[in-house]
């Protein structure tokens, strides 16, 4: 399946801001089941200063504001040809060694309620309680937008009983890594069923199971990723995969107003 996928991020400040810088982890890579046709960011407001691979080897574009700019826009759009392997992604590649995957973050630290949520599931082959936390997780957290802050974790998460993709994802690495399975945050894009337009990008895990490999799980939806899902970024949480982080100098204050365009071509 080919998916054509616009990416726009907006930011309008109300007074000038005189320098500013930001990462961009918005450029999905071509892999085993995922092949990038053509993929362009077109920056107003600012430019581009370079770009690198990270050590969970995404893509990161380094974006500088032009001097007292009043908004910068980043508008990312592609065409991206996705197969299904029903969410096995298989061996293990890169640097990164698999036992940094196991390591916990301040987001994803196991305290009482990741404690409780493994005790509730049987014990049983890894695969199969893999996909019973899925659905415990998606049972006990209520998919709820807006329902969350940025910074929350997953035992916050846990506490208010509602979250959104980001912290089932959380819940759910703290579980596998509780387990001691090597598991990472993946963010990317998903084509929905009932419309073209999102206001934000999408999140998932994955776990790497001895004798498959990593192998994904969509909490918030029930799922592994199939092909109307495309991979952009990895790492050990958000903060590690988030499509956009940086800093600015200066006091203003910011509206931020992001779409998701995400359809068949």
């Amino acid at each position: 399946m080919k998916l054509h996928i616009k990416h726009e991020t907006r930011y309008d400040f109300d007074a000038p801001v005189p320098f500013g810088l930001q990462q961009l982890r918005k450029t999905p890579k071509s892999f085993r089941n995922q092949n990038v046709l053509h993929w362009d960011t077109v920056v107003s407001g600012g430019s581009k200063e370079l770009s690198f691979e990270d050590f969970h080897r995404n893509t990161v574009e380094l974006i500088s504001f032009e001097p007292n700019t009043s908004h910068i826009e980043l508008v990312s759009e592609g065409v991206v040809e996705i197969s299904d392997t029903h969410g096995i992604l298989g061996r293990h590649e890169g640097s990164a060694p698999l036992w940094l995957f196991k390591r916990e973050t301040s987001r994803t630290r196991p305290q009482a309620g990741i404690a409780e949520l493994i005790r509730t599931v049987e014990q049983g082959a890894p695969l199969d309680r893999l996909h019973a936390l899925s659905d415990l997780i998606r049972d006990r957290v209520e998919y709820r937008v807006g329902s969350s802050q940025p910074d929350w974790t997953a035992e916050d998460a846990i506490s208010a009983g509602c979250g959104v993709c980001q912290d089932h994802t959380h819940i759910f690495l703290a579980c596998a890594r509780k387990l001691d399975l090597p598991a990472r945050y993946v963010s990317g894009y998903l084509m929905l069923n009932e419309t073209e337009l999102q206001d934000a990008t999408h999140a998932w895990a994955e776990v790497h199971v001895d004798g498959i490999g990593w192998v994904g799980f969509d909490v918030s939806n029930g799922i592994s990723p199939d092909n109307r899902y495309v991979r952009v970024a990895t790492g050990l949480d958000y903060a590690q995969a988030a499509p956009i982080i940086g800093s600015r100098f200066g006091a203003a204050g910011e509206r931020l107003t992001v779409q998701v365009q995400v359809a068949q071509q």
